[in-house]
């Protein structure tokens, strides 16, 4: 069975829970509603034959680039977010690709997954689960 092809330009319509997350992740008050006011895009490009992908998400505070290989562990700088470092797999979990980010903070990585032009991102921290959803653009 194929994977979906997840390349595309997205635009953030809908968020929730956000700052609750950047508070678990130690992100200071002035910052957190900076963040929360943003309305990120998402650049994917995916190669499905070769598991390469990198996620560029652009906004006019910050940029920050994922690139890694499905199903591959590498070492992720999150410096632009919170200033660590965390051992970062992605994989398949039927059509979703599910990020483990291990490091300082329990329990903590994302889940993206396309439900027609839409895409959806779960991001997690502790008990922490905020929410984003990006619609593709034409």
């Amino acid at each position: 069975m194929s994977k979906p092809n997840y390349s595309g330009t997205f635009h953030m319509i809908e968020q929730e829970n956000m700052d609750e997350y950047l508070a678990a992740l130690d992100i200071n008050f002035a910052l957190r509603k900076i963040v929360c006011l943003l309305k990120p895009t998402k650049e994917i490009t995916h190669d499905p034959a070769s598991g390469a992908m990198r996620i560029r998400t652009l906004t006019t505070f910050k940029n920050f680039n994922m690139d890694f290989t499905i199903g591959k562990e590498f070492t992720e700088d999150l410096g632009p977010v919170d200033g660590r470092t965390c051992q970062t797999t992605v994989d398949w979990a039927g059509d979703k690709l599910v990020c483990v980010q291990r490091g300082e903070k329990e329990g903590r990585g994302w889940t993206h997954w396309l439900e027609g032009d839409k895409l959806h991102l779960e991001m997690r921290v502790q008990d922490i689960v905020a929410k984003q959803v990006f619609k593709k653009a034409d």
